[in-house]
């Protein structure tokens, strides 16, 4: 079995396309009015604007953190911030500040970022990953 699609909302697919396009490095293809896919090695993240599709409902940003495995993260940092990304200031959890790139009690190297949607995402340089 293998993770085949992530959907991550949005209220803006043209915004979307943009944002995603500068950080991930790629131009993705928009499949219907309303959705805008990127492939990640094999897993879509699919940008999905409700109401763009006609659905009749607002898009809600996703809870959690999407993580993803990066080659380079000081690209994609620096990616994030010039698109609009924006960064949450220090951790209650105490995991170091969550904006910036360092490298966490786990060993992973990665910063933590919010898209314009408000969905939560944090990207991880793949060298470091902790798989447990």
């Amino acid at each position: 079995m293998k993770l085949l699609r992530v959907i991550l909302p949005t209220t803006d697919i043209e915004k979307a396309a943009r944002f995603y396009g500068a950080v991930l490095d790629a131009d993705g293809i928009r499949v219907s009015p309303g959705r805008h896919y990127f492939d990640c090695e094999g897993t879509i993240l699919a940008c999905f604007d409700p109401r763009a599709d006609g659905d009749g409902r607002d898009a809600q940003p996703n809870p959690e953190h999407i993580y993803f495995a990066v080659n380079d993260l000081e690209r994609v940092y620096r990616a994030a911030r010039q698109a609009g990304a924006l960064f949450p200031e220090e951790s209650a959890s105490g995991v170091g500040p969550m904006g910036e790139i360092v490298t966490r009690p786990w060993g992973e190297r990665s910063f933590y970022a919010n898209d314009p949607f408000g969905n939560n995402l944090c990207f991880v340089a793949h060298e470091t990953l902790f798989t447990g």
